[in-house]
């Protein structure tokens, strides 16, 4: 896109998120694009309820919102993990998991203790990220994944959620113990964003 005088001009668009790490993560997955990336909180200060049933419904619901609010281009995201075990478990309660007022590490003990009789070999698990995109023209979702195991302890001081506990066999590591640069190489955020922006240009968006 451009300005009245010629110059090329980045598309703003607006994350419905105001965590930073999942801002910078984003702002480094689609480095290159003609995008001007916001925080929510730039435009609208809303909270969304993530009702929905799939990551796919709850990352619409957000998408969806913002762009009512901004008038602006909004991409989402909703993520979590998939425990094979626990039946597809926490999945979109995975922010919530074990109720209300948990932090972080409550949540990995929570989920050591349900794991705690299960075999090394039946601890594979998944993590998925979903991106929802809504304009004034379209609106699409995308989905990646990165496959994995849950240890039986925490290990690693990067990170967030359940990173500590997530064991990638490709980099022999957990996710808190990976550069960001080799989270991108391997991560459903990086696969789903890598996926996102393929779409953005298809669409020519960007």
């Amino acid at each position: 896109m451009f300005d009245k005088r010629g110059a090329l001009q980045k598309m703003k668009m607006i994350i419905a998120s105001n965590n930073r790490g999942k801002v910078a993560e984003f702002n480094q997955i689609l480095k290159g694009l003609d995008i001007e990336l916001h925080p929510q909180s730039d435009f609208c200060d809303i909270e969304v309820e993530e009702s929905g049933a799939t990551f796919e419904e709850n990352a619409l619901l957000k998408a969806r919102a913002i762009y009512i609010c901004a008038k602006t281009a909004a991409f989402a995201d909703d993520s979590g993990l998939e425990v094979d075990a626990l039946g597809g478990k926490p999945g979109v309660y995975s922010k919530r998991f074990g109720g209300e007022g948990l932090d972080d590490a409550m949540r990995n003990e929570k989920l050591l203790e349900l794991l705690s009789e299960t075999e090394d070999e039946k601890r594979t698990a998944r993590f998925v990220s979903v991106i929802a995109y809504v304009d004034a023209d379209i609106e699409f979702t995308i989905r990646g994944e990165s496959e994995g195991e849950i240890l039986r302890e925490c290990v690693g001081e990067r990170g967030f959620g359940y990173d500590p506990l997530f064991f990638c066999k490709p980099l022999n590591k957990t996710f808190a113990q990976m550069s960001a640069e080799e989270k991108n190489t391997v991560s459903h955020r990086a696969e789903a964003g890598r996926r996102f922006a393929e779409k953005l240009k298809e669409c020519k968006k960007v």
